[in-house]
């Protein structure tokens, strides 16, 4: 069985502060204006560099984007049809592994921890899409309701 997890607000909370967070951790990381680190003047890391900044942040914002749609509506500023309208996360686009060599550990573990907010961001949006499809069937809500019922009988 697979385990389903309600999303409350606490949860939206929570992850919304990781993503702030990491939000200003890339910010600081793939900032090239200053770079001192004589391992950043290689071309080849810089567009490493650049490439994967691009793909971190845009990331961490399509997270971020997701989760402010739900507070949104936990505070009731959109409705349920407004959140499943425009409440969809954007597309992942996973990282190059011959980019991600070029880079310094640091920055990998920063772009390994945007990877898994973001798994547990789609993980939660492909929850409420199943969700919601189910409640907009009927007879498959129904179905349900009658499994649970004799299935924790």
């Amino acid at each position: 069985m697979i385990a389903s997890t309600a999303i409350t607000q606490q949860i939206v909370e929570e992850l919304y502060a990781e993503a702030l967070l990491l939000a200003d951790e890339a910010r600081t990381a793939f900032d090239l204006s200053d770079a001192q680190d004589p391992a950043m003047e290689a071309n080849e890391v810089r567009i490493a560099m650049s490439i994967e900044g691009l793909r971190t942040t845009t990331r961490v914002m399509n997270s971020l984007a997701w989760l402010l749609n739900q507070r949104a509506y936990f505070s009731g500023e959109l409705s349920r049809e407004q959140l499943k309208k425009h409440g969809t996360l954007g597309e992942e686009r996973p990282s190059d592994p011959r980019n991600m060599a070029r880079l310094p550990l640091k920055v990998r573990s920063l772009i390994r921890d945007t990877e898994r907010l973001h798994d547990r961001v789609a993980r939660l949006d492909r929850e409420q899409r199943s969700r919601d499809a189910a409640n907009d069937d009927p007879v498959g809500s129904l179905q349900g309701r009658i499994a649970d019922a004799f299935g924790a009988a």
